[in-house]
């Protein structure tokens, strides 16, 4: 199969998983905190990708290994954690199209930081998608008048951090797996996680006990090993087979889901 075909089935694919993510997350969150969802998503994420990836990190270069770190945290835990917070005050739908400001700021992070070239059709292709997105949220405010959209704030951060990552990828890692740069940057986040995990007390036996957590848990790993994992990877190929605003583009499908 030709790459402009597979670059359509991987958007179409990603919208599906990425879109379940955020109801996955709303559900995660009726037993954990945002930390723990974060940190128990990353950690299940990064045993998995750790098993079947572990030989693609050999292609790694040492000066790469920074933009690694830079992509894990920037594209993975840190969005992960504001997402999760948001959710506690708006609905899953409004934060997914909340994301969908990750075109735009993909194409204005190229051009500004990554010297990408600024083209025409693109933008306005952006621009509109983005129009469609703030109507959406309009209607959603107008129907859930008290949620607290001062949170609101939090994923236009996180997409802004989704914006830098995929054009790192684009720029640094291009030449390595998708499935070595999921690994080695979930690999970089373990750590981290366990000591959230710690921190929060997720592994005090009367926590785990309870049957909420326990639901929680079900759900938070059908969300690591498909919203995440598999994600990552996909996400990772189709930038390396188009570019940062094509493969950011799937945010404005994922409402949808």
């Amino acid at each position: 199969m030709n790459a402009n075909s597979l670059k359509w089935i991987f958007l179409f694919a990603l919208a599906l998983l990425w879109g379940s993510s955020f109801i996955l997350i709303k559900k995660g969150l009726v037993g954990l905190s945002p930390l723990q969802l974060t940190a128990l998503r990353v950690l299940i994420t990064g045993v998995f990708l750790g098993i079947i990836g572990f030989k693609k990190i050999r292609q790694i270069q040492k000066w790469q290994w920074k933009w690694i770190a830079v992509s894990g945290f920037i594209g993975t835990m840190f969005p992960t954690l504001l997402f999760s917070y948001a959710e506690t005050e708006i609905d899953s739908a409004i934060a997914s199209i909340l994301n969908s400001t990750v075109p735009l700021l993909a194409l204005v992070t190229g051009i500004l930081f990554f010297s990408n070239q600024f083209i025409k059709k693109q933008f306005i292709g952006v621009v509109i998608g983005l129009l469609g997105s703030v109507l959406l949220i309009l209607a959603g405010a107008s129907l859930n008048p008290n949620q607290n959209y001062w949170f609101a704030v939090l994923p236009v951060i996180a997409s802004l951090m989704y914006a830098f990552n995929a054009n790192i990828i684009k720029s640094y890692l291009e030449k390595i797996s998708a499935l070595g740069i999921a690994t080695g940057s979930f690999l970089i986040l373990i750590p981290f996680a366990l000591g959230i995990l710690t921190f929060t007390g997720f592994f005090k036996t009367e926590f785990l006990a309870q049957e909420a957590v326990q639901t929680s848990l079900l759900y938070v790993t059908v969300l690591a090993l498909f919203g995440t994992a598999l994600a990552k990877i996909i996400f990772n190929r189709l930038i390396q087979l188009s570019n940062a605003v094509f493969s950011t583009s799937v945010t404005y499908l994922i409402p949808i889901v």
